[in-house]
């Protein structure tokens, strides 16, 4: 074991909330958040039955996860501990995560490894993530990254040379960018606007009252909101679309005042899941939101006129997304609950 500033470093596989040095030399906390740094009180409850998940696997599966490999790609799928990821990888669909898979940022409801990269970008990343695509056979894509406050330009630069590369390479493929907030400068968001991208999406995550604690404290709601409202006014043809989680102790009054507050940003799709807490070192889980729940929130999200609003208890921000182009919910059936199985649509 060696020390940074007095500061024990495992140099062996890290436990949850340990510091540890990455292959790359990076110095990084495991699942984001160090262990003790809190008080880890209980949850609200044993998990309900609508939030079992099955263990990942199949043929599917196990073809995606060799693309990943081999290409030296993450996956927002695996560093975020998504319950979906055996659902969407055996249907073929996937969500590639940018730049690495340390995060400059420390928010406690995320389980993405945090330090400071250095500026440290792979320059083959582009080429790979398109050629990942191909080989995926995908129609519909989400790109998504860690937060590299560490780059001059927030890493919007490097996000638009992968989009161009996966369009270049895969014209008919549809692609979103789940991105940064590039702390609020705005010339930042239009080189990924102006990418040849199909969705713009930053995700606001919760009501304004809890976006401290739960964000890290350069996030903020005034900002998401900028940007969202930027990229719609920039570029009106590219949909915008955020995320909300359920369960932080947030009241129905405060998640239809967000909704009306994403609707005059312009925002066209909105998605809200339950918030799943990834270690003991992150925030407790509030309450178990109701599949009716879900439902009743989705019909007050399009009476306000969300294009589309994707809700249910296993539903994340990239979950079935090419779905939600077509207004049917990401074929989420009744009660909320994902109908497993349904393939990729074309």
């Amino acid at each position: 074991m060696s020390d940074l500033k007095g500061i024990p470093v495992v140099t062996t596989p890290a436990r949850s909330g340990e510091k540890y040095v990455t292959d790359r030399g990076t110095t990084a906390i495991k699942d984001g958040i160090k262990a003790g740094a809190a008080p880890a009180p209980l949850q609200a409850g044993r998990k309900p039955s609508w939030l079992r998940a099955p263990m990942p696997g199949g043929d599917g599966f196990d073809e995606v996860r060799r693309t990943v490999r081999e290409h030296r790609l993450a996956t927002v799928c695996e560093e975020a501990k998504c319950p979906n990821i055996g659902e969407c990888w055996n249907a073929g669909t996937a969500t590639l995560m940018l730049m690495g898979e340390v995060c400059t940022r420390a928010c406690r409801f995320c389980a993405v490894d945090t330090g400071n990269p250095r500026g440290w970008l792979d320059e083959q990343e582009p080429e790979n993530a398109a050629r990942s695509v191909e080989l995926m056979g995908l129609k519909y894509v989400v790109l998504t990254s860690v937060n590299r406050d560490d780059l001059e330009d927030g890493g919007a630069g490097h996000f638009a040379a992968c989009v161009r590369a996966i369009k270049r390479v895969n014209p008919e493929t549809a692609v979103e960018a789940l991105t940064p907030d590039f702390e609020g400068v705005l010339d930042d968001v239009e080189t990924v606007v102006d990418s040849g991208l199909d969705v713009f999406a930053q995700n606001v995550e919760t009501v304004r009252r809890l976006t401290h604690p739960v964000r890290d404290p350069r996030a903020s709601y005034e900002q998401t909101l900028a940007v969202l409202a930027h990229a719609r006014r920039h570029r009106p043809s590219v949909l915008t679309k955020t995320s909300l989680m359920l369960g932080l102790g947030e009241t129905d009054a405060e998640i239809l005042e967000t909704m009306d507050d994403l609707r005059r940003a312009g925002v066209d799709i909105l998605t809200l899941g339950q918030y799943l807490r990834p270690t003991l070192n992150h925030l407790a889980v509030e309450r178990f939101v109701a599949p009716e729940e879900f439902e009743a929130y989705r019909a007050a999200a399009l009476e306000r006129g969300f294009l589309e609003c994707v809700a249910g208890p296993l539903v994340r921000s990239s979950y079935r997304a090419e779905q939600a182009l077509a207004r049917n919910n990401a074929g989420l059936g009744s009660g909320g609950v994902a109908s497993r199985g349904k393939a990729v649509s074309d």
